[in-house]
């Protein structure tokens, strides 16, 4: 499974490099031929010394220069 996250999202097909549940879930299934709860997925990514890691998101009309500046 390891190998397969290592190749990464979008070697797998998705537009972005984000992992997510859904999509280990996926890869499971069409790698091993297993069906996986998205809570069962989770539980094998924590076992394996995974976290589960939220992107800070960041206001589209953000000003860098504004923020710097302050």
């Amino acid at each position: 499974m390891e190998q397969e996250l290592v190749k990464g999202p979008v070697w797998h097909g998705w537009p972005d490099q984000r992992w997510t549940l859904s999509r280990v879930k996926t890869v499971i299934g069409r790698r091993f031929h297993l069906t996986y709860t998205l809570q069962r997925a989770r539980k094998l990514l924590i076992r394996n010394g995974y976290s589960c890691q939220v992107p800070a998101r960041r206001a589209l009309e953000r000003d860098q220069a504004a923020v710097t500046g302050w």
